[in-house]
């Protein structure tokens, strides 16, 4: 793997590189109702007694796991009530990863308690584990090239501009990183190129051979050295105070855009529409997506925002 120790050095989850000032470990996104895909409400959590340190004996939250998650799917833990299921929290648990990336967390009463504060939703909602519940997102990028295969600097600020493929994800119609969940056992690099695959180059619907073509492609473009862009906590409105999202964001780079130039890309498996963005600070995307994309033009030096200020503003 190329995700050597000395990506991993500068990276705590709350401290990002290059950032101007040390991110805050908080949620909003996680607050909001009704809950996804459900009418749900959650109880109201006032910005000051998000903390689980600020004491609230009254707080009751509503209760709630959805019907998919109840019905046992194979990417589903059971209820915490079953009695042949006693999970490793903090610990790998068998082929799941039941540790967080940010250290440990706090169970209670036998259930894992979200690092990040009330969320005024008990249970798991929609996500398969309690605790933490690992995805990868792939950020692939190039240089934006005018017809001669120049670089276009934006007529502001004098610096390259930078593309991302995104996905327009089904479930919610907002623009994505394309990513997923990492299978049970599955390392972090195959679930970055299977999940890129999927959503974005439709894989699942091609014909054994074009597979086959596709999957060399893919090596090489996810061959090349990774800049770990982010591991930890995701403000993702499916999490509760139960079962939340953490992620390993990852970002490949395609230098010459040559590698890049040969794929097609076709919206496949959760996405509805996948293409080339230029980034900039106008993007608004899905969850903290736009924070991850932040921190990938800040490591090349493209583009993102007209107003200096915004450098240091998030």
């Amino acid at each position: 793997s190329n995700l050597s120790a000395a990506h991993w050095s500068h990276l705590q989850p709350l401290k990002m590189s290059n950032s101007c000032a040390a991110d805050k470990f908080y949620h909003s996104k996680a607050l909001t109702s009704p809950y996804p895909g459900s009418n749900v409400e959650r109880s109201r959590v006032p910005q000051d007694k998000v903390g689980w340190l600020t004491e609230w004996r009254d707080y009751k939250p509503v209760e709630y796991t959805s019907v998919a998650v109840l019905a046992g799917p194979s990417w589903a833990d059971p209820q915490l009530s079953d009695k042949n299921f006693s999970p490793q929290f903090n610990e790998r648990d068998g082929e799941v990863e039941r540790k967080s990336l940010n250290g440990l967390y706090v169970v209670e009463n036998g259930r894992p308690r979200n690092p990040a504060g009330r969320t005024g939703l008990a249970g798991r909602g929609l996500l398969g584990r309690w605790g933490p519940n690992h995805a990868a997102d792939p950020i692939i990028t190039r240089w934006k090239r005018d017809s001669s295969g120049n670089k276009i600097a934006h007529p502001v600020t004098g610096k390259n501009i930078l593309q991302f493929v995104a996905i327009k994800r089904r479930d919610c119609g907002e623009w994505a990183i394309p990513g997923g969940m990492v299978d049970p056992g599955e390392k972090i690099t195959a679930t970055l190129k299977r999940e890129f695959g999927e959503e974005a180059l439709n894989s699942l619907q091609k014909s054994p051979k074009e597979k086959e073509e596709l999957e060399k492609q893919l090596q090489r473009l996810f061959s090349q050295e990774a800049f770990v862009v982010y591991r930890g906590y995701v403000d993702d409105p499916r999490n509760t105070d139960n079962a939340w999202m953490e992620t390993e964001a990852v970002n490949y780079h395609d230098e010459s855009g040559e590698t890049m130039d040969n794929l097609p890309l076709e919206a496949g498996d959760d996405a509805g529409q996948v293409k080339w963005v230029d980034i900039s600070e106008e993007l608004k995307l899905y969850a903290n997506h736009s924070h991850f994309i932040k921190l990938v033009t800040e490591k090349r030096g493209a583009h993102w925002s007209e107003d200096p200020a915004s450098e240091c503003r998030d």
